[in-house]
């Protein structure tokens, strides 16, 4: 209904009432869980809940009551209705998608006072009853008719929901011993030491021993018991960093305070001695609230435009570290502005061609498609929309950029204005590099770091194999 209507206190007689229906979801136990603050395990914690005496997490109480509140105030009587007084009886839990039919009658009314007392009962699906007791309101004397008011649309975003997945992959995993270049303000320092403490990182911080000291201090946290290098400037610790990567003594360089640019020069020195065969590119691992699944994109920090064999490196990079994300087989959509192949649009020649490449083996491990364009790589309906046969669209776990800018603007428009979470590394030398950005918080520091920890130990099972 568009308007919501009462029930005058003369309108009603005795017997009258009224019902609701709603079926419990793991939003509605959320929501409640944020509006008041009440985080007992047993309503978000599935595996304590699942131990616990309801074996399965339940709704709060107080929802069901807060459902018999809505019928009273939008229902019956509706607009004008006065709580007064409510008793409950909380007689067995609400499991999640267990079905709820709220009912209120009167069982007395007072002429006196204008006042009402409703039976108020919530039963399951089963016909059993959840909560039962007594409401006392004063019923409303006018006549009121108005509009029901639209609710805003409600997202729950759990900005922790990536990081916990992450935390629990590289659970029993052994720490890496990475080298952190030109760690000399707090963000940074508090980044690393917090990846250190969580057991992901041993960190041997490399740059000017007195200024790293002076930003630990204003981050609160020690240097100590890891080991320091003294540097005199950033040149020197990206320089001294990649020394260190190159005879083995770290497994990854984390960058600090300091320039990409600096410290990719100091990595792909010819003379640093760590190069491969491989093209580096960075890999975004973004958490996007409104989307299923980690979404890697590729390569918004390193390539500025990069040809087809360049790009061929840069698919590759991506899907080996998918596949240590656990992603078996990820699927690739190498996006453009539009979907079809023109030769007026290089994007869409190089997305046709990296295609057969896949189809050739020369790219491995990944299912690939494209040109596709952003909407059709990750929206399954747009891609109907348009007619688009695709196993990869609206499924996609890479998105493979046309170049640098493309990349940079979307990762970033993802971060400001879509709420995702992201961590980052650079693939393609001897050891990968921890590559955030000057601007991100210490958690996401600690996010890349634990990206780069499932990388290094995957390779390294592979190579074993």
């Amino acid at each position: 209904m568009d308007y919501i209507e009462n029930r005058t206190f003369d309108e009603i007689a005795m017997g009258d009432g009224a019902k609701l229906t709603r079926t419990l979801q793991l939003e509605d136990i959320q929501l409640f869980a944020v509006m008041s603050g009440d985080v007992n395990p047993s309503h978000l914690d599935p595996e304590y809940a699942q131990n616990g005496r309801f074996h399965g997490l339940v709704a709060h109480g107080m929802w069901g009551a807060a459902l018999i509140s809505c019928v009273l105030g939008t229902h019956f009587p509706g607009p004008g209705t006065v709580y007064v007084g409510q008793s409950l009886q909380f007689i067995r839990p609400v499991h999640l998608g267990d079905t709820l039919t709220v009912e209120v009658v009167v069982t007395a009314k007072h002429s006196d006072n204008g006042h009402l007392v409703l039976h108020c009962r919530c039963m399951n699906q089963d016909g059993l009853t959840a909560i039962e007791g007594d409401a006392e309101v004063i019923a409303p004397r006018d006549k009121v008719r108005r509009p029901r008011v639209a609710l805003p649309e409600v997202q729950l975003i759990d900005h922790e929901r990536y990081y916990q997945q992450l935390r629990k992959a590289v659970n029993g995993l052994a720490p890496l011993r990475v080298a952190v270049v030109h760690a000399v303000d707090a963000e940074s320092i508090r980044g690393a030491a917090d990846a250190a403490a969580a057991g992901l990182i041993e960190p041997v911080w490399i740059g000017p021993a007195a200024r790293m000291r002076t930003a630990a201090e204003a981050a609160g946290v020690y240097l100590a018991p890891h080991a320091v290098v003294d540097v005199p400037h950033s040149h020197a610790a990206a320089a001294e960093a990649t020394r260190l990567a190159a005879r083995g003594d770290v497994d990854a360089i984390m960058k600090g305070s300091l320039h990409t640019d600096e410290l990719m020069a100091a990595v792909l020195a010819h003379d640093a001695g760590l190069r491969t065969a491989r093209r580096v590119s960075h890999v975004f691992v973004m958490d996007v609230p409104r989307y299923p699944r980690p979404l890697l994109i590729t390569d918004a920090a390193i390539n500025i435009a990069p040809d087809l064999e360049q790009k061929r490196d840069i698919v590759q990079n991506a899907i080996d570290l998918a596949h240590s994300l656990g992603i078996a087989q990820p699927k690739v959509a190498i996006l453009s502005a539009v979907e079809t192949v023109s030769a007026k649009l290089q994007s869409t020649l190089d997305a046709a061609a990296l295609c057969k490449m896949a189809d050739r083996g020369q790219i491995i491990g990944g299912l690939l498609d494209g040109p596709l364009a952003f909407d059709n790589a990750i929206s399954a309906q747009a891609a109907a929309t348009k007619g688009i046969q695709s196993d990869i669209a609206g499924q996609s776990d890479i998105l493979v950029v046309p170049d640098l800018e493309s990349g940079n603007m979307l990762a970033k428009q993802l971060q400001y204005l879509a709420g995702a979470q992201a961590a980052g590394i650079v693939l393609g030398a001897r050891v990968p590099i921890i590559l955030t950005s000057r601007a991100d918080l210490a958690q996401a520091r600690m996010a890349s770091c634990a990206v780069a920890l499932l990388y290094v130990r995957s390779q390294q099972m592979g190579a074993s194999v």
